[in-house]
């Protein structure tokens, strides 16, 4: 997470307007997951994404999962919190 996200989507990425419009479910990281992401990503540039419980067990899986994502998707990881994260295709 860097210094040159700016602030209006540092903001509204900690905020609770912004909705969580992917959920990462028992089957994990599938290419479903990835492309969805990556097409959401294309259309409003920010993203919040939620893991279900038990998709991984500890909090830096968990942070390795979200940062794999990140590269993956060509997007950065712009916040994370438990098991909620937001993605910035900028």
């Amino acid at each position: 997470m860097s210094s040159s996200i700016p602030k209006n989507i540092l903001s509204l990425a900690k905020s609770n307007d912004l909705i969580v419009s992917v959920r990462i479910g028992k089957n994990g990281i599938t290419g479903q997951v990835i492309t969805e992401i990556s097409s959401q990503l294309s259309k409003r540039n920010i993203v919040k994404i939620k893991l279900n419980k038990g998709i991984v067990s500890n909090s830096a899986e968990r942070k390795q999962l979200f940062e794999n994502l990140s590269q993956i998707t060509s997007s950065k990881l712009i916040f994370y919190r438990g098991n909620v994260a937001v993605f910035w295709n900028g």
